[in-house]
């Protein structure tokens, strides 16, 4: 072997290598934007997350937002609502998890459904688990919670469903409080 011939060996390893790259490059160029225009766009990643003003919520009221293009009522409630929610057991119920969307292993108790300790914070998504109607709030049906006049689900105090044909408890977001007057939704 001459030593013309060791380094023609070289040039063609460097042209099979230099090949090889601008090709994954072109590659590359060619699949991001196919692969990039499958990301949420800029304003659903705006929404994904929202901050709530709750320093206006009286003791026995509601507040209802519109997030990711669902309702989500904010109630702040009595303590007899918490009480009526606490004193309920849990074989009473259609669906015993939590709904709770931070963790779902949780069982429906009330405690893991609010959003403190003492319970007087409920955060839910307002979407009837049946069909996906809006329910009534402010004490509407046998419950004291909330009612879906479309095909009768009675939920109590704490948004679980206690009659009618919904298959679950009302969901529970990812919220958190950021301070004493701000909840943080997703």
């Amino acid at each position: 072997m001459s030593h013309a011939e060791d380094h023609e060996g070289t040039r063609r390893d460097f042209l099979y290598y230099a090949t090889a790259g601008a090709g994954a490059v072109t590659a590359g160029a060619a699949i991001w934007p196919l692969v990039n225009q499958m990301n949420p766009s800029a304003d659903v990643r705006a929404l994904s997350s929202i901050r709530v003003d709750v320093s206006g919520v009286d003791t026995g009221t509601q507040l209802t937002v519109k997030w990711l293009g669902k309702p989500v009522f904010i109630r702040r409630r009595t303590p007899d609502e918490i009480e009526a929610a606490r004193a309920v057991n849990l074989d009473e119920l259609i669906d015993t998890n939590a709904q709770n969307r931070m963790d779902m292993t949780l069982d429906a108790s009330d405690q893991n459904r609010t959003l403190d300790e003492a319970g007087e914070w409920l955060v839910m998504i307002g979407v009837c688990t049946h069909l996906g109607c809006v329910p009534i709030g402010d004490g509407a049906g046998d419950f004291g919670g909330w009612f879906c006049p479309c095909h009768g689900s009675h939920y109590d105090t704490a948004g679980r469903i206690r009659k009618g044909p919904a298959p679950e408890n009302l969901w529970v977001p990812v919220a958190e409080f950021v301070d004493d007057s701000t909840i943080k939704l997703g």
